[in-house]
């Protein structure tokens, strides 16, 4: 399995874990715009962290994602993390 996520898989994930506001066309270009604007709270990047620990068999502090308020700033703590746990 790859050892990185990419925006498709934290989409795919984010509809899973809590949905998608139908207001926010999460296939536009998100990388940038902040997840309260998406319509996700941290109780809904917690769900998907927990999903992404299952999926690749990786452990997440919360304390790592706190601070990621975007999808790139995200994927860029969450790909580091996957990188160093080679």
């Amino acid at each position: 399995m790859s050892r990185e996520i990419s925006l498709s898989d934290l989409r795919l994930i984010l509809r899973e874990a809590a949905g998608a506001d139908e207001g926010v066309d999460l296939d536009a270009d998100i990388l940038d715009t902040a997840f309260a604007d998406l319509g996700y709270d941290s109780l809904a990047l917690l769900e998907a962290s927990s999903r992404i620990e299952r999926q690749f068999s990786v452990s997440l502090e919360e304390s790592m994602l706190a601070e990621a308020a975007t999808p790139r700033e995200f994927l860029d703590v969450v790909n580091a993390h996957l990188d160093s746990a080679r």
